[in-house]
């Protein structure tokens, strides 16, 4: 039986940033990743270069059912901590939008990182090795795999949550915490494209393609960006943001004209433009092929003189205010992270170690705290794969 003082489960982000910090402490550290090669999240982040941070993490970026959890792992490995990092690899990088840096080559560059501060930390890493099952008995972990028996003292799960099964997401962390008397919160797809159905979706299905922004709510929450028109329902940054807040029967609210005053552009329109059609003056703003399906469906297209007070409303009250029903998401399949997950309230905040089992940790997407769209999950893999590698 092979023995280690620290066993990682999981070969993605967070669990080699915790493998490399426990190694740099002089622990004889073993990562086991059932996929043939690690940090497949990574390597397709971002289109191929990986948004590995964003320089505004911070705890209200994140979804918990304790909101406060975050904030210990958060503020002791901060964005610039990982930048730190990159600069020392030599790794260039680039800010795209709203704090969030990208490779300006490949996102290969950041595994290559990974790997080689696990190198030179003496940690040992094995890919396409299955766990079959594990155990604790009393002192340490004993691990059953395709390759034999291993025992450990501490034992820290990073295997990730259920989005993208095709790239080997499984729910063995969710099955390994149950084990050990651990609750595990509902799981449900985030960050994800939405879905319409019946004459939502026959109204703009053919305008598949079509991206615009937008402002999007949903209860309290709103998010400003893209929106992605798709020949299922909708998508784009916006959409994916908002996905995480909507639940099944909520509509939701969108201003088809963020950052403009409606009413006093119409008046405008009914001033300066009355002879022109509706439709026309919404191409100035919106896709023309969108404006007039709009103006089909929602409003009435006509010249802007033929419209009177009351229709004036509607129109205004639209454009801000545009209601879509939303029948479903477009579930792990495509989902970018997985909602939900190991409970918080059972896990030290500081050291992500079980309250119920010494020596076990959770770590990354597998514990109930996700990120919004733009590197925020990254950062949580690398501060809780850091807060656990300093003590595991």
């Amino acid at each position: 039986m092979r023995e280690c003082d620290v066993l990682i489960l999981g070969g993605g982000a967070a669990g080699l940033m915790c493998a490399l910090t426990a190694g740099q402490r002089g622990r004889q550290v073993q990562v086991l990743e059932h996929a043939e090669r690690c940090g497949k999240k990574i390597l397709m982040s971002g289109g191929g270069r990986c948004n590995f941070t964003n320089t505004g993490a911070a705890p209200g970026n994140y979804l918990s059912a304790n909101p406060h959890f975050a904030k210990s792992a958060l503020a002791r490995f901060t964005p610039a901590d990982f930048i730190e990092m990159v600069e020392r690899h030599g790794i260039a990088y680039h800010e795209k939008e709203l704090g969030q840096l990208f490779c300006n080559e490949s996102s290969k560059l950041i595994v290559r990182m990974l790997l080689d501060e696990c190198s030179a930390a003496g940690v040992q890493v094995e890919t396409g090795c299955t766990l079959q099952g594990i155990e604790h008995d009393g002192t340490g972990f004993i691990a059953r795999t395709t390759r034999g028996k291993m025992r450990s003292q501490t034992l820290v799960i990073a295997s990730g949550g259920l989005s993208i099964p095709r790239m080997g997401a499984t729910g063995i962390g969710y099955q390994i915490a149950r084990q050990f008397g651990h609750t595990v919160l509902p799981t449900r797809a985030g960050l994800v494209p939405l879905t319409l159905s019946g004459t939502h979706l026959e109204r703009i299905k053919d305008l598949s393609g079509l991206s615009f922004a937008v402002e999007v709510a949903c209860g309290k929450q709103s998010f400003q960006n893209q929106m992605l028109l798709t020949h299922r329902g909708i998508s784009g940054p916006a959409i994916l943001q908002i996905s995480s807040y909507w639940r099944e029967g909520e509509t939701l609210d969108i201003n088809l004209l963020p950052g403009q005053d409606i009413p006093a552009l119409i008046t405008r329109w009914q001033r300066e433009r009355r002879d022109a059609q509706l439709s026309t003056l919404l191409a100035e703003w919106l896709p023309k092929r969108f404006a007039q399906r709009l103006c089909e469906h929602w409003l009435e297209n006509r010249p802007m003189r033929q419209f009177n007070p009351r229709e004036i409303d509607h129109l205004a009250a639209t454009l801000a205010h545009w209601p879509l029903t939303i029948s479903g998401t477009e579930g792990y399949r495509t989902a970018e992270v997985t909602l939900g997950g190991v409970d918080t309230a059972e896990l030290s905040s500081a050291t992500l170690m079980s309250k119920r089992i010494p020596g076990l940790y959770f770590i990354g997407e597998v514990v109930d705290v996700t990120g919004w769209l733009g590197g925020y999950n990254f950062q949580w893999a690398w501060a809780s794969g850091h807060a656990a590698g300093l003590v595991a």
